[in-house]
């Protein structure tokens, strides 16, 4: 019996549903890096990954978890801004600096944003994909207060062993926001016997 067991086993041991759901996640994140259009490798929709449906369902809570942990550290990174120097590194203005009272409030007024920044590299295990939702993704979702992500069910089943399948995208992109309406996806019927008609 499974009582109160909550969650999808995926066929897997602990560790390696754990390293699944990351490298799911990361992979999420990093089909937002900047690429060319004729470089291997470079995602064909940008924040938008194609898994089966349980899979989805398993990463979407470390995907939105990531996403508010960065928004928590972009912000009291912009609350230590007024404290930091605009001096370049390793001069004199900013020796001083560092060793004025502004840059102890600096460190303290920053540390949040290092250790949201540090959480999220320990849940992606991928610093690109960290450093991506720092940048680029988090900033988008500033005054979204959840939901960063969303399934999409699609009609046509993986090739092989029949599994489910389903598109999870970042919120606000894809076609649904650029161009309108989503492209319709037809389902193949089943072909019947030869003989009838």
């Amino acid at each position: 019996m499974r009582h109160r067991r909550k969650g999808r086993v995926l066929g897997r041991s602990p560790a390696h549903q754990r390293a699944l759901l990351r490298n799911l996640a990361a992979a999420l994140m990093l089909t937002e890096r900047d690429t060319e259009a004729d470089e291997p490798g470079a995602p064909k929709v940008a924040g938008r990954i194609i898994t089966t449906v349980a899979k989805a369902k398993e990463v979407r809570p470390l995907v939105e978890r990531c996403i508010t942990i960065a928004k928590r550290g972009l912000a009291s990174a912009e609350k230590a801004k007024p404290f930091a120097s605009t001096a370049a590194r390793d001069s004199d203005a900013w020796k001083r600096w560092r060793e004025s009272e502004q840059w102890r409030q600096w460190a303290q007024a920053v540390a949040p944003a290092v250790t949201a920044r540090r959480r999220v590299i320990r849940l992606l295990g991928d610093k690109k994909a960290a450093r991506i939702v720092f940048e680029k993704i988090a900033p988008r979702f500033a005054d979204r207060p959840g939901g960063y992500t969303r399934i999409f069910k699609l009609a046509t089943p993986r090739l092989g062993d029949a599994g489910p399948r389903a598109v999870l995208e970042f919120v606000g992109s894809g076609p649904r926001v650029e161009g309108g309406s989503a492209p319709k996806v037809q389902a193949r019927r089943p072909s019947r016997g030869a003989g009838t008609t």
